[in-house]
């Protein structure tokens, strides 16, 4: 009997849903594949007892699909992956004085992407480039990924980098894998990142949460387009648009508040109990999380494309998009306006009295914000700023494009197993001393049924999951 093949799509724009599902017939055999619109996805193949009853059960899971809104399509069809890039201006500084900057490191592209740790930056360009600095200015570590890497975003120990290929890349270990794969007609903008659950922010003002597994979970629509914003929290996550911010609870059940802000919004940050936007009209505004109320207002000369603050909210920092950079008191007083000496910041974060900005120029700048040097700065006094240069010899690590194999489990490392579980492919602890019925956060692509796989370590996380750490190889005999 020749095979034959139904294939379906669920796409639903601004609901996050963009799934394929396929059903093939040959025989007594039934082949179900279905995933991600645009990617391979999972099979599985069933036989029965005759030609009939495998028609018929083929006829069953179409019918379902049908009645969740699934429909027939052609694969292949859809339209590749929209990418808005961030058309920016940079004029220069109104400020009298110049920022105390104490190096610079040109990655050689605008820069969006920035995380400051404890022991190093880590900077991400438009041309795909990652690179680690220590504290003190010397280059650590190269990652090329592909092109425009939209956002760098921390989540406790791991790093992890969206790009315009849709796909967001775990930075933890020695060679980046692909952890998230975000539906091809979701145009992002910004992302964040708590316990594993992935929020992104679209153009659209769509916004879409993705768990640990790499599954769809909820999706909203804001009343407002071009979401730069999205924080996120036990209590809810928060979006920003153009229309301002709206907050909602981290399971999709419903909109807690929704505000107004003075501009559209532009870039956003976060403490314990307030969520901070800057805006095109010139403000920082500090909003309460609980209750959405606008609590203070900064205000800028010009558009504000970037903004963080020192712990708890005692100082307020921002970028403008006239190469100056600011900082309030927590009642909105400005203290000083400079001039960053090489184009508008377009993220920053503040750590241990230093600002860290990534610029238009595609800078990565360390600028001392203590009170002494900026008072010194104000009268004109500034140290020379070191130019920061990568060493020729640097290595440059890639996602890998196989997984490494070895024999023996390393000592201290973990097993962990690749099992059917209700149809989708899951991953379990195998070693001992871990919760078995616990599942593995694990890369999709690299999941096949029944392979094993090691670890360097495994770290539970609140929602009852193991997240990896290190280094993954698969384990063969």
């Amino acid at each position: 009997m020749p095979r034959t093949t139904t294939y379906l799509e669920l796409s639903q724009d601004g609901a996050g849903a963009h799934k394929f599902y396929e059903v093939a017939v040959e025989g007594t055999e039934v082949t179900v594949r279905y995933g991600r619109i645009g990617a391979d996805g999972q099979s599985q193949t069933s036989a029965f007892p005759s030609e009939a009853k495998a028609q018929a059960a083929a006829v069953k899971k179409i019918g379902e699909k049908v009645r969740k809104g699934y429909a027939p399509a052609v694969r292949g069809q859809r339209a590749a992956r929209a990418v808005t890039r961030r058309q920016v201006t940079s004029a220069p500084s109104t400020a009298r004085a110049v920022a105390p900057v104490l190096w610079r490191f040109r990655t050689g592209q605008a820069a969006f992407g920035i995380h400051v740790g404890e022991d190093r930056c880590w900077v991400g360009n438009q041309a795909g480039d990652v690179y680690t600095v220590s504290h003190g200015g010397e280059v650590l570590a190269h990652y090329k990924l592909p092109d425009g890497v939209k956002c760098l975003v921390a989540d406790d120990f791991w790093i992890y980098a969206g790009c315009d290929d849709g796909k967001v890349y775990d930075l933890s270990s020695k060679l980046p894998f692909a952890a998230y794969d975000i539906a091809a007609d979701v145009d992002i903008f910004w992302l964040d990142i708590r316990e594993g659950v992935l929020n992104v922010s679209d153009r659209a003002g769509g916004l879409t949460v993705i768990d640990h597994e790499d599954e769809y979970q909820w999706a909203r629509r804001s009343t407002g387009e071009h979401g730069w914003m999205v924080r996120a929290d036990e209590r809810a996550v928060y979006h920003g648009h153009h229309q301002g911010v709206t907050a909602y609870a981290p399971d999709g059940s419903g909109e807690l508040w929704h505000t107004p802000t003075s501009g559209q919004v532009l870039f956003g940050w976060q403490e314990d109990d307030s969520v901070y936007a800057g805006t095109a009209r010139n403000v920082v505004q500090r909003l309460s999380k609980a209750t959405g109320v606008v609590e203070a207002t900064f205000r800028c000369d010009t558009a504000v494309y970037a903004c963080a603050t020192a712990p708890g909210g005692r100082f307020v920092f921002a970028g403008d998009s006239s190469s100056s950079v600011y900082c309030f008191d927590a009642d909105g007083t400005r203290l000083w306006k400079l001039g960053t000496g090489g184009g508008s910041a377009l993220s920053m974060q503040f750590f241990e009295d230093k600002l860290y900005m990534v610029t238009t120029d595609g800078s990565l700048v360390c600028l001392d914000a203590s009170p002494a040097a900026v008072a010194a700065a104000q009268q004109g006094t500034v140290p020379v700023a070191a130019d920061i240069k990568s060493a020729a010899a640097l290595p440059t690590y890639t996602p890998a494009a196989t997984v490494t194999t070895v024999t023996l489990p390393p000592p201290g490392a973990v097993v962990v197993e690749c099992v059917q579980d209700a149809g989708r492919l899951r991953v379990h602890v195998v070693s001992d001393g871990f919760e078995p019925s616990w599942n593995v956060q694990f890369p999709r692509a690299m999941r096949q049924p029944g392979a094993r796989y090691v670890v360097d370590a495994l770290h539970p996380a609140e929602a009852g999951f193991y997240r990896v750490r290190g280094e993954i190889r698969r384990l063969v005999r």
